[in-house]
C-alpha cells in the first residue's frame, strides 16, 4: 500500500473511533450507549524515497482543509486464488441507512469468497465498512453480508460493493502532528508518523 506514492511500512495502526457513553445507575447497573457515529483512523510510517521527497514534504505542510484519497489497507492477506479482490459486487434490493446487513446479488455468477475482516465501500458514498461475516459466492444464489458500522446511507440494486483496490478511503490529514521532513547527510530520513482521519 502507498501514501503519496511512498510505500507504507508495517506496522500500520487502523483504529475505530466510535464514542460510547457509560453510566452507572443507583442500583449499580451499567448502561452504555453510542451515538452511532464511527470513523476509521490510520497511523503509519512510510519508506523514505528521494524521488517522492517533494510530495512527502508537501503532504506534511499543506492542504489540511481538503480531503485526499488512497487505497484502504486490508487486514486480510491476499494471495488466495479464491478470494474476491478488486471487484464491484451488485447489491440486491434495498438496504436502508442504519442496516447492518446487505444482500449481494450474484446473477453474474461470480465465484469466490470475501473473508470476514475485509474493508469495503459502496459506490454511492465514501464511508468505509468492514465485513463481520464471510461472504461465499457460488452459483447464482444471493448472499447476505454483515458489515460494521451500520450503513451511513441507503444502498439499492443500482449500487455496487467495492472490494480490494477498489475500496478507496477519503481522508483528512491530522493536524496534531505537523512534523515537516527530516534529512540526514543530505538524504531523506523521514516525515514522522502519518496520521489520517476518515472524511465522513
Amino acid at each position: 500500500y502507498f501514501y503519496q506514492g511512498a510505500k507504507i511500512l508495517a506496522p500500520i495502526t487502523i483504529s475505530s473511533n466510535e464514542p460510547h457513553f457509560d453510566m452507572t445507575t443507583v442500583s449499580l447497573k451499567t448502561q452504555r450507549a453510542s451515538q452511532d457515529h464511527q470513523r476509521w483512523e490510520l497511523s503509519f510510517n512510510v519508506l523514505s524515497d528521494q524521488d517522492k521527497a517533494a510530495e512527502l514534504f508537501l503532504s506534511t505542510i499543506v492542504n489540511f482543509d481538503t480531503t485526499d484519497t488512497m487505497i484502504m489497507p486490508q487486514l486480510i492477506k491476499e494471495g488466495n486464488n479464491n478470494t474476491l479482490t478488486n471487484l464491484n459486487l451488485n447489491i440486491a434490493g434495498t438496504a436502508a441507512a442504519g442496516a447492518s446487513a446487505i444482500i449481494i446479488d450474484n446473477t453474474s455468477n461470480v465465484a469466490g469468497s470475501l473473508p470476514k475482516g475485509s474493508f469495503v465501500k459502496f459506490n454511492n458514498h465514501s464511508k468505509i465498512y468492514i465485513t463481520t461475516s464471510d461472504l461465499n459466492l457460488a452459483g447464482t444464489l444471493d448472499q447476505t453480508l454483515n458489515i460494521y458500522p451500520n450503513l451511513l446511507s441507503s444502498v439499492s440494486n443500482s449500487n455496487t460493493l467495492q472490494t480490494g483496490d477498489n475500496c478507496v478511503i477519503s481522508y483528512f490529514k491530522s493536524i496534531d502532528n505537523q512534523m515537516g521532513i527530516t534529512y540526514t547527510d543530505g538524504f531523506l530520513s523521514n516525515i514522522g508518523t502519518v496520521n489520517l482521519i476518515e472524511a465522513l
